[in-house]
């Protein structure tokens, strides 16, 4: 089924809408909920909870790329489990672990200015990944958007997790002088 139909049975509040986008983005937003989770069980209620977002959330929005927005749902709920996870036990984990690796670059903290400097610094980086070349940008999206573990990003490239952590950190470091020289970071 075509995802202008998947979304036309979520406009109708039809129940075809959430077994169809299951049977068709299913398995590209368990692997995010995994990746991050990093359980079966976690995964798999992220993905029943991203179901529920996309089917309160369609009324009023009409997605023009489906994957796009049901993969940035089951990203942010997967996050936000995690984080609960964390606060309760304050554990580590591969997810934890990226997003630390980034806090080097990124700062942080909801202040109104820093709310208008966030949007800032969302398209800087979208300027940044656009702007790496195609292997640079496949490990870094990998990493920091899907939080995939470097040995699967090793693997999934064919090449060493030496490669892909050299990758990662000269890309970090283009990605803070960027950010340094637009203003955006004021970390050292």
């Amino acid at each position: 089924m075509e995802d202008k139909e998947i979304v036309d049975l979520y406009w109708q509040r039809s129940d075809l809408a959430i077994s169809e986008t299951d049977h068709k983005y299913g398995r590209y937003c368990r692997a995010i909920a995994y990746n991050i989770c990093g359980t079966n069980e976690d995964a798999e209620e992220c993905v029943n909870d991203t179901w529920f977002h996309a089917w309160n959330r369609m009324p009023s929005e009409r997605p023009s790329v489906l994957s796009a927005f049901l993969g940035c749902i089951t990203r942010n709920l997967a996050i936000n489990t995690i984080k609960a996870k964390n606060r309760i036990k304050r554990g580590g984990g591969e997810a934890a672990l990226a997003l630390d690796e980034l806090s080097e670059c990124i700062p942080d903290g909801k202040s109104p200015e820093l709310l208008i400097e966030e949007k800032e610094l969302e398209e800087a980086i979208g300027r940044f990944t656009a702007g790496l070349p195609e292997t640079e940008r496949t490990v870094f999206v990998l990493r920091y958007w899907y939080l995939a573990p470097v040995a699967e990003i090793a693997d999934k490239l064919q090449c060493s997790q030496g490669k892909i952590k050299s990758i990662l950190f000269r890309t970090r470091k283009k990605l803070k002088t960027m950010l340094t020289e637009e203003g955006l970071c004021w970390i050292r």
